[in-house]
């Protein structure tokens, strides 16, 4: 039987996403990005994960993707039908639920914007990150342009993307890139500690929080502040909502079930 590109696992709330081809350092291939989507997809269907932990098995996180060039045939699909189908990151960006980066080895090009893709990232001394694109006369092509910037702010992203440095993981951590760096036998753990802290507030409330977040980076401050009224206005009809006052006032855990 041949071996998974992704494993998913799940251990209460917290879903964990392996990226499973050590062997070439987690290239992104094609099955590995259709996997992904599919993944992605039941997550947000089935609605019973409240968090998500993306890792790498082996000693990278994801160092790169597959080559993909013009080869020239005619019988081959248009190029950017085939980039469509090699995309990855934008599955892992459309998860409603919180997502974590543990990036346990390298991330470098579409592994980097892999992990750009997730909420937070939490990476592993020693870990290098970048993008190498311009080097081999492409450009990153995954989300990475639009997301590195959101995330350092945009000079310090064209520096990486116009020089190809890497940065380590504890320079990574210094301009934002990163949340945390841990030596890589705790990164696991840190990894799930912070999925159970994210997994112990209200679900709904989570997901609200990102679509604040990440829909009101892109609008003008008065529209943003229009969509916080309105979700925190919807939320008070949830019965996490009751639960969480009931929980405050009579000192007790909430026990929320996402409804």
């Amino acid at each position: 039987m041949a071996k998974k590109p992704v494993i998913l696992t799940q251990k209460g709330p917290v879903a964990l996403i392996q990226l499973n081809q050590p062997e070439r350092g987690n290239r992104v291939t094609l099955d590995m990005a259709w996997e992904l989507r599919q993944i992605c997809q039941r997550l947000n269907v089935e609605g019973k994960a409240q968090v998500v932990i993306l890792t790498g098995a082996g000693e990278s996180f994801c160092c790169g993707g597959e080559q993909l060039l013009d080869d020239g045939d005619s019988s081959s699909p248009p190029l950017d039908q085939r980039l469509e189908s090699y995309r990855a990151a934008s599955s892992i960006g459309g998860l409603k639920i919180a997502s974590i980066a543990a990036i346990n080895g390298n991330a470098l090009d579409q592994g980097l914007e892999l992990a750009l893709a997730c909420d937070l990232r939490i990476a592993a001394e020693g870990a290098s990150l970048g993008f190498s694109n311009l080097s081999k006369g492409i450009i990153p092509w995954d989300g990475g342009t639009q997301r590195l910037p959101r995330t350092v702010g945009r000079s310090r992203a064209l520096e990486l993307f116009l020089t190809g440095r890497l940065v380590q993981a504890e320079e990574a951590c210094r301009i934002g890139l990163v949340n945390k760096v841990v030596p890589l036998e705790e990164l696991q753990d840190a990894a799930q500690e912070m999925a159970a802290a994210i997994s112990s507030g209200a679900p709904i409330a989570v997901q609200y929080i990102k679509e604040a977040v990440h829909k009101g980076a892109d609008m003008t401050l008065e529209q943003g502040l229009n969509l916080e009224a309105d979700l925190s206005i919807i939320l008070q009809s949830t019965n996490d909502r009751h639960e969480g006052v009931q929980a405050f006032l009579n000192k007790r855990k909430p026990k929320f079930s996402g409804e």
